[in-house]
């Protein structure tokens, strides 16, 4: 990345974590309602990620925690906002909420709350643009641990069998909701994991965005030439809990101090700094900025967006399961 590139990456996840932020004191005043997964922590994997792919163009899944792909993806934060606080004006209709973002305009291929889900269904995406003949390719955002479910491998065997374009990123944050991964997990280190399917991986430090650049580019150039998959681990740490509803008390408060000097803001706010590229004047206006954006013009736009017609509670619904109704008895 030039220093053009980094001051914009810069803004992206000072930007995303103010979004988050924001996202919780709307649920504590009640304004969103449902769970809600927040991103803190981890704003250098999806965007970092992503920065090396094609946005927009490049199909993108991933699991409950999905406003900052969203977002990364050209969702507008508006339309994320106002799914959040359950309006009509939002992503999904309001109907989805936090866990349900979804965007097919820019190809954000949504948010899923069943763990382990998205892994077949990237592989099915992949499998579509392989025999459509384009040079996209399916990303896979999952945490560590969802690879635990058997859809990790069905689908990860599948990808190698058929040479999938297909782009699997593990964000390990070492905790599934509320248990670490050396007490669920025989193999710690995820990356080592597909070696059983003969697919490529590499584990990095998921908090320098440099870094996590880097090898992203190098996956995305392995899958979209052809290749077949490839698997790239991410070393990350969420800096709330699980969800809204998680105490967090199964954290050391050393282990959170330890993380929370890897901030990936600061470090790259502080390796722009120190190079003479911005200034901490120039950093602070911008985090003015966003916070006003935020506030006057997103939160504005959630807050007074219409709610969902209750006579349309079932336009979106494609299937009736209604035994009565299938049986023709109503």
């Amino acid at each position: 990345m030039n220093v053009a590139d980094k001051k914009r990456v810069l803004r992206e996840m000072l930007f995303a974590r103010r979004f988050e932020e924001r996202c919780y004191e709307a649920y504590v005043e009640r304004k969103i309602g449902g769970f809600l997964h927040l991103y803190p922590g981890e704003e250098a994997c999806a965007i970092g990620v992503m920065e090396a792919a094609r946005p927009g163009h490049d199909y993108v899944i991933t699991g409950y925690r999905d406003h900052v792909h969203a977002i990364k993806c050209g969702a507008d934060p508006k339309e994320v906002m106002a799914e959040l606080y359950g309006k009509e004006t939002g992503s999904s209709k309001g109907r989805g909420g936090s866990m349900h973002i979804f965007d097919a305009k820019h190809r954000f291929m949504g948010g899923y709350a069943l763990v382990g889900g998205p892994f077949p269904l990237a592989a099915g995406m992949a499998k579509g643009i392989q025999m459509k003949g384009g040079d996209e390719i399916a990303i896979c955002f999952l945490g560590d641990a969802a690879n635990n479910q058997g859809t990790f491998h069905e689908a990860l065997n599948m990808a190698a069998l058929w040479k999938l374009p297909a782009l699997y990123v593990c964000e390990n944050n070492m905790y599934g909701i509320g248990t670490r991964i050396d007490r669920s997990t025989a193999v710690i280190d995820q990356y080592k994991r597909v070696c059983a399917y003969d697919i490529p991986s590499a584990q990095v430090d998921g908090q320098d965005i440099e870094i996590v650049y880097k090898a992203a580019k190098k996956a995305v150039e392995h899958v979209r030439s052809g290749k077949g998959p490839y698997f790239l681990e991410l070393m990350t740490y969420r800096y709330r809990g699980h969800s809204m509803s998680d105490s967090n008390a199964y954290r050391s408060k050393e282990e959170e101090r330890v993380w929370g000097k890897r901030d990936p803001i600061i470090i790259l706010r502080d390796r722009l700094i120190e190079a003479g590229n911005i200034k901490m004047d120039d950093y602070k206006k911008m985090d003015a900025e966003i916070l006003s954006e935020i506030e006057n013009e997103i939160i504005k736009f959630a807050e007074q967006s219409p709610e969902p017609k209750l006579e349309e509670l079932e336009k979106y619904v494609l299937a009736d399961n209604d035994p009565y109704v299938r049986g023709g008895l109503r």
